[in-house]
């Protein structure tokens, strides 16, 4: 149940704050005006146009979602769109931001005091907001928002809302798992913060007539409002810290966001409305879709509950934790080679399907095993011909065994996956899950295979010696961490 409806993600990457002190004489509230219309059943449109919102060139369809076992609501083109045309002009009035909530150089001050993140601000005014019920101004787009429940166009939410159990099983092996659970314990945080922000900030809670934050809503239910603001977010550029996260009517989870797609919700000054231009022609009828950045599937699925198969941006980061005794004689000079290349001792490898064996990750190998001055000098990043072969071939080794490793740490083989996909009775988080885990394997298979043409070994006599090789010279080696992406 949405956590709206009963009582009526953190990016990190978003600025911290809390919130002044509930006296603050000279500073003023901006006013939320109350709603007074009686909406009809496609409430939300008619609020928007109401409130001036130029919406005509598109439409909100209910369109049937079979794995969802209910229809959702998208954006369409209500008619033909031209390339260059805009396809929404959204008033910022009717834009959720913090400086709606606040004036600016009040929003200002909230971020530098590490309290609360805009996320979590947002979700906590509107969980009060709905208490308000349609005396609240944004009734209609919360109600939206408890229709969708934090559902995107692929039909599941955030894995931040799954179980525990659910989340063992379907991402066992994914580093999206120990990205959720760091997610969850900051919200948790968060959470145990709320109070504390209660009685700093009377600012943003002192038209409320309710009880203290976590006597009101309980974890699960500000987890879930969190969830749904993650969900729906939109990241704004080149505008003050406090409209850069915006929560836009018509915006996802109604309208979808794509990895491929040219469309870009922006800021216009010169309006004061947030629009969404197409880049190219939609036919009426068809969804329209926003483009997110330069996500991994990963993050899309952490923040919006879908993956994208043909996502551009999709790779996996093999870090690799280069840690040497302070005494071994050659931790200087290698230091000093990764240096002259560019490189730390702690080095991060970005590595896709089309890309499966960095030009560097080898010879960075190859330097963490040497054991010699002379193997040292040998390694170069530039050119290749004068490897020591050992040294190479035992770096080769090394890296099989930690692909075969994170291979090994799923649940299921990559056959399964295209089984969960394919098949009509599996959950949608199954199907996203599926989805996930199959592109990370299809990753791990293309690096395995370029590794085994370079002439890595495949038998497991070899590569439980090239495991040990590796942890004799206290080369340490992280998990295969998820690209760090943002939406907006």
């Amino acid at each position: 149940m949405s956590a709206f409806r009963a009582h009526g993600h953190t990016l990190r990457g978003a600025a911290q704050y809390g919130c002044p002190a509930r006296s603050q004489p000279g500073r003023r509230v901006l006013s939320t005006p109350r709603s007074t219309a009686v909406h009809t059943a496609s409430e939300l449109v008619d609020w928007l146009r109401e409130n001036g919102a130029k919406i005509d060139a598109v439409e909100v369809k209910t369109m049937d979602v079979p794995s969802a076992g209910r229809p959702l609501d998208v954006v369409v083109a209500g008619r033909s769109l031209a390339a260059g045309e805009v396809a929404l002009s959204v008033p910022e009035r009717l834009c959720l931001t913090l400086d709606r909530i606040f004036e600016s150089e009040f929003v200002a001050e909230l971020l530098t005091t590490d309290k609360l993140s805009e996320l979590a601000c947002l979700a906590l005014y509107l969980m009060y907001e709905k208490k308000l019920k349609k005396k609240s101004f944004w009734y209609p787009y919360i109600k939206e928002l408890d229709k969708q429940q934090a559902r995107g166009p692929q039909a599941a939410e955030s894995p931040l809302l799954w179980g525990d159990q659910e989340l063992d099983s379907l991402l066992k092996g994914s580093p999206l798992l120990p990205a959720v659970r760091q997610r969850q314990a900051g919200i948790r945080k968060e959470y145990e913060a709320l109070d504390t922000v209660w009685f700093m900030a009377g600012s943003l809670f002192n038209k409320y007539p309710f009880d203290l934050p976590t006597e009101t809503f309980s974890f699960e239910l500000f987890q879930q409002a969190f969830a749904v603001v993650q969900a729906s977010i939109v990241h704004l550029q080149g505008v003050p810290i406090a409209k850069r996260f915006a929560l836009v009517p018509l915006g996802p989870p109604l309208m979808a966001y794509s990895s491929t797609s040219k469309n870009m919700m922006t800021y216009d000054e010169d309006s004061r409305s947030v629009r969404l231009v197409v880049s190219g022609p939609v036919e009426a009828g068809r969804p329209v879709a926003a483009w997110c950045g330069p996500q991994p599937n990963s993050r899309l699925l952490l923040n919006y509950g879908v993956v994208d198969e043909h996502n551009p941006f999709d790779k996996l980061q093999a870090r690799f934790t280069f840690t040497l005794p302070t005494s071994d004689p050659l931790f200087p000079a290698k230091r000093a080679v990764l240096s002259e290349a560019g490189l730390a001792t702690q080095q991060s490898f970005d590595v896709s399907v089309a890309r499966p064996l960095p030009p560097q990750l080898l010879p960075y190998m190859m330097l963490a095993l040497a054991t010699t001055p002379e193997q040292v000098a040998s390694v170069s990043f530039s050119d290749t011909a004068g490897h020591d072969r050992e040294l190479e071939a035992a770096a080769l080794a090394a890296l099989m065994a930690y692909v075969q490793r994170r291979t090994a740490a799923y649940a299921h083989p990559l056959w399964r996956d295209l089984e969960i996909i394919n098949d009509p009775s599996s959950t949608p988080r199954q199907k996203v899950a599926a989805r996930l885990t199959k592109i990370e394997k299809s990753i791990l298979a293309a690096a395995a295979e370029a590794l085994a043409v370079r002439g890595a070994p495949t038998d497991a006599t070899a590569l439980g010696a090239a495991a040990a090789r590796l942890a004799g010279a206290g080369v340490r080696m992280g998990s295969l961490q998820d690209g760090q992406g943002h939406c907006g």
